[in-house]
């Protein structure tokens, strides 16, 4: 598999700072997001940092663990 270009690991760090921002703008640890979301910490990490293509179906669980749209991750 080819590895990201440097647009798609921006967009993907773009992503991940913006969960990262609503997670502590709300006193949410990586851990506790994680609960509520239905997945590893360790993932969530990779996310912020943005190191994982992130899907469809667990951007809604992230939105939703924190209380916002989807869009609004974007």
């Amino acid at each position: 598999m080819p590895s990201a270009t440097a647009l798609q690991f921006e967009q993907r760090r773009a992503f991940g700072q913006r969960v990262r921002h609503l997670r502590t703008d709300q006193g949410v640890s990586q851990e506790d997001l994680a609960h509520r979301a239905g997945l590893d910490r360790s993932y969530v990490g990779q996310v912020e940092r943005g190191e994982r293509n992130v899907t469809l179906d667990n951007i809604y669980r992230l939105a939703d663990a924190l209380g916002v749209g989807a869009g609004s991750l974007l």
